[in-house]
């Protein structure tokens, strides 16, 4: 039987990474019909928005819609027309941890696959390759396929294949253009390796073809989670060298450029900061660390656990630097403290796990007064997340303790700190002799992110503490 020629592919999930991937495969392949479906209306709506007001920020994504949209990509919430026409449909749904039942807190919630896996039995009345997008435990192909098989009609096979994304937020598009490696994983059957082939045939439009990594399911499924799980314990390493750093008066960017220059270990992902964040680094390891459980492999859980509690103690380490500084410094009165950056890194609206929304947290248990500013995130979502960090508090209660504002001057306006959270470039390009003229003084700036020019700073009279920096000299 030979590879499958893929004329119509549908997505299920049009978020972060359904929405970014397909819009560029329909650009780079535009014989080829995509068609984006999910059951969010207003999801959906808006990446149909005449205006091209997306529901995600991504830089370059606007400009791949807008040459795109209405062509040969489409945005639909008729689930099932797009799953009955497509030869080849990805599923890419949201798989959060588990909140609750076994594994929770650990465990991806598979849910929302499961979901999409029986629509897609319940209406296919063709063969159908499935593509497994989402980020997953090991061996979730198994349970699709058993799924599939069980409940589908007579004469439609499925084929299922892994083809994890390994995007980083703020970068997504250029990933795309130009990815490090496309990984497809297949069952080493005959069929399964026709439709790896079919798959492969989509990616080489313009991917070359020594960068389609084709590799069995489960090892395609465990490369997304080590991956990740390599990334964030580089950072978590980082982190626990600059506490290091504090104690002894060594510089954690004096330190990280040096390790870098050993081709061994190379410059990448070695940038000290209030801590990782985004919906993939800590929720992968989780869920690295409950298959590690479950497979009775204790050490090994132990071990990439560690990697997730230091990125929760550097976090709760800097918030209590900005605290304890404070409330040393201004006594008998509320302190107000601006927080720039409310996204989990630059380039990108999402806030998922944002080390922002710990700081916040934590300086609102101290009553203190927080002004927010962000470029990009919304100020519902910054409501929403606050709310969820602070369960036992009305919102109410929160927002007479929170404001946002519309930029980074007016947020610094009348605060005794400046707390920089994320690294968005605009930060950096600040007219700090203004912003110390409106503080009160004395005016301190703690730099989560080491992206300020701290000797400048101090130079205008700012007290500056930066991550990574003693005050030993």
């Amino acid at each position: 039987m030979a590879p499958v020629k893929v004329t119509k592919i549908c997505c299920i999930g049009a978020g972060y990474v359904g929405g970014p991937t397909c819009a560029v495969i329909a650009l780079k392949c535009p014989h080829i019909r995509v068609t984006i479906v999910d059951l969010n209306e207003a999801r959906i709506a808006a990446w149909n928005s005449p205006d091209f007001k997306l529901p995600i920020y991504e830089p370059g994504l606007e400009e791949v819609v807008r040459q795109a949209r209405g062509k040969n990509l489409f945005f639909s919430t008729d689930v099932d027309k797009g799953i009955q026409e497509a030869d080849l449909i990805f599923v890419s749904v949201n798989t959060p941890t588990k909140k609750s039942g076994v594994g929770a807190g650990f465990s991806a919630d598979l849910t929302y696959v499961e979901s999409a896996t029986r629509r897609i039995a319940a209406v296919a009345t063709s063969s159908k390759i499935v593509v497994e997008k989402s980020t997953v435990p090991c061996r979730t192909a198994e349970s699709m396929r058993t799924i599939l098989e069980a409940n589908s009609k007579p004469g439609t096979r499925f084929d299922i294949l892994s083809n994890p994304e390994f995007l980083a937020e703020g970068t997504a598009i250029s990933d795309l253009f130009r990815p490090d490696r496309v990984l497809i994983g297949s069952l080493q059957t005959p069929e399964g390796k026709d439709a790896c082939a079919s798959l492969t045939e989509v990616y080489a439009n313009w991917v070359p073809r020594d960068r389609i990594l084709t590799v069995g399911l489960w090892s395609s499924e465990l490369t997304k989670l080590a991956a990740n799980a390599m990334l964030a314990q580089r950072i978590s390493s980082i982190n626990a060298l600059s506490a290091i750093c504090e104690a002894t008066g060594a510089n954690i960017d004096e330190v990280a450029h040096a390790i870098g220059y050993d081709s061994r270990i190379g410059p990448k992902f070695l940038r000290a900061s209030v801590g990782f964040g985004g919906s993939c680094f800590q929720k992968d390891i989780l869920n690295l660390v409950y298959l590690s459980e479950s497979l009775h492999l204790p050490q090994v859980a132990a071990y990439w656990r560690q990697v997730v509690e230091m990125n929760e103690y550097q976090k709760s380490r800097f918030s209590k630097t900005v605290v304890d500084t404070l409330f040393n410094t201004i006594t008998g009165k509320a302190c107000h403290i601006a927080v720039l950056g409310f996204a989990f890194k630059a380039d990108t609206g999402d806030t998922r796990e944002s080390a922002a929304i710990s700081l916040i947290r934590d300086f609102l248990s101290e009553r203190a007064y927080v002004t927010i500013y962000d470029p990009k995130v919304e100020e519902a979502q910054i409501w929403q997340d606050l709310a969820e960090a602070c369960p036992s508090t009305p919102l109410e209660t929160i927002k007479k303790q929170v404001t946002i504002v519309h930029s980074a001057l007016e947020a610094c306006k009348q605060k005794e700190a400046v707390v920089i959270a994320t690294e968005w470039k605009e930060f950096k390009e600040i007219d700090w002799e203004t912003v110390y003229a409106q503080m009160s003084k004395p005016a301190f700036v703690f730099d989560g992110r080491l992206i300020l020019d701290v000797e400048k700073l101090r130079k205008i009279g700012f007290t500056v503490k930066v991550i990574g920096r003693g005050d030993r000299v």
